[in-house]
């Protein structure tokens, strides 16, 4: 299982998330603690928004913890709003293609999660993406897929539509159990969604916490801290929606 977090608030250093925290994502891509495995090294990416519609995007296959660009950018870019995973495959290859976050024009997405048996169903999810979206498919995920789908089930209008339909599509194709567990956050740079779904009783964590002194809020597959404010657990089967400070959570 992957590890990520995403911010959205008054801007910060990328580092205030992913690099400086006692238990920062750079540090669980090595040290995890809420998941099967506790390594995370088959890649990295973050996705910030700026002075531009569409995210910049950094992306590599190096494990998090040794990449010292990575530190130096995230010591350097503020972002209001950004999102940022280290990788631990389930099955695809490590290649930056394969790396999250995703990016298609102002949309970034990731996740964190499985559908069951996806390499025996890869080309009947590859059909499910529309022909003007399928030149966006670089690499070779599941989770790749899925953004594509949704936004092809209308993510730009109808974000928790798009979600649901998305999700009864990909899990009615697993042909393994579990048959479908995520969690994603994705943004069209002006609000963060989150998604925690599962079709058992296993769903992967997912966290949120506001920040008084960042005024901002942290959405993340494990916390950071343990003393800096309450984490907030997010329940299964959640849509959420974050701007500013206001939180708002629909039931899948």
């Amino acid at each position: 299982m992957c590890r990520w977090a995403a911010y959205v608030g008054q801007p910060v250093f990328l580092a205030d998330i992913i690099a400086d925290p006692v238990h920062s994502l750079i540090d669980q891509s090595r040290n995890a603690e809420e998941c099967k495995t506790n390594l995370n090294a088959d890649g990295f990416g973050v996705a910030w928004y700026g002075h531009r519609r569409k995210p910049g995007l950094y992306r590599d296959i190096y494990p998090a913890w040794s990449d010292p660009n990575l530190r130096a950018l995230s010591e350097q870019v503020k972002s209001a709003l950004f999102l940022a995973h280290v990788r631990a495959s389930t099955g695809s290859a490590i290649s930056r293609n394969n790396c999250h976050p995703f990016v298609v024009d102002r949309w970034s997405f990731m996740h964190n999660g499985q559908i069951g048996g996806f390499e025996a169903v890869r080309k009947a999810a590859d059909m499910l993406i529309p022909n003007e979206l399928y030149r966006h498919r670089r690499g070779a995920t599941d989770s790749e897929a899925f953004f594509l789908v949704a936004l092809g089930n209308g993510l730009e209008t109808d974000p928790l539509d798009a979600i649901a339909r998305t999700i009864a599509t990909f899990e009615a194709l697993a042909t393994k159990t579990p048959k479908f567990r995520m969690t994603a956050a994705f943004s069209d740079g002006e609000k963060l969604y989150a998604v925690r779904y599962a079709s058992d009783d296993r769903a992967p964590t997912l966290y949120h916490r506001w920040s008084g002194s960042q005024k901002g809020r942290a959405v993340v597959s494990e916390p950071f801290d343990a003393d800096s404010g309450v984490w907030q657990e997010i329940p299964d089967r959640s849509f959420c929606i974050f701007e500013g400070q206001q939180v708002k959570i629909n039931k899948l």
